[in-house]
């Protein structure tokens, strides 16, 4: 059994309904370890890049406005990410999600549980798994930075960055 990681994404319309200590239970039951995690608004361009392989599909703004927490507002506009990781971790997870389609998930499974589909056809599946550890990758270092991960798990380099304008504590 190989040690994989993953992103899992709760949400918008997990935060809404107030599911995430039930997802965060479910996900427990694989007995994976968490090596990152964050609250954050999804910038458009995130939602883009992260969604880039539908990007011809019909239904992609709507993908991207649903993964921004659009139609939701204040204070559900925002996801909590997830580093996971564990032996064979990508499919125990996915198991415990279900199938991206709620209708079609497992009643036991988080997006049978609490997924539906909208009257525009969009999934709301309240989680995100990374599908293979190719597309983990990808997606781990698209939504973190290696310093918000508490374990290196891919290879770094120190960087140089001038003039770079960040927030900081008043």
């Amino acid at each position: 059994m190989a040690i994989e990681q993953l992103l899992i994404l709760i949400k918008p319309d997990g935060v809404k309904k107030s599911l995430t200590g039930n997802i965060l239970t479910k996900l427990s039951e694989a007995r994976m370890v968490i090596i990152g995690s964050k609250t954050l608004k999804v910038s458009r361009e995130l939602a883009q890049t992260h969604y880039y392989q539908l990007k011809d599909k019909p239904f992609f703004g709507e993908l991207v406005d649903y993964i921004q927490g659009k139609i939701y507002g204040e204070p559900y506009d925002r996801v909590l990410a997830f580093v996971y990781q564990g032996e064979d971790a990508i499919a125990r997870m996915r198991k415990i999600a279900g199938a991206t389609n709620p209708e079609e998930a497992d009643p036991v499974s988080i997006r049978g549980a609490y997924g539906r589909i909208t009257t525009k056809g969009v999934y709301e599946n309240v989680v995100h798994c990374s599908s293979d550890p190719s597309e983990a990758e990808r997606e781990i270092k698209l939504w973190f930075n290696p310093e918000e991960i508490v374990k290196q798990i891919y290879p770094t380099k120190k960087v140089v960055i001038e003039k770079e304008e960040k927030e900081d504590w008043a």
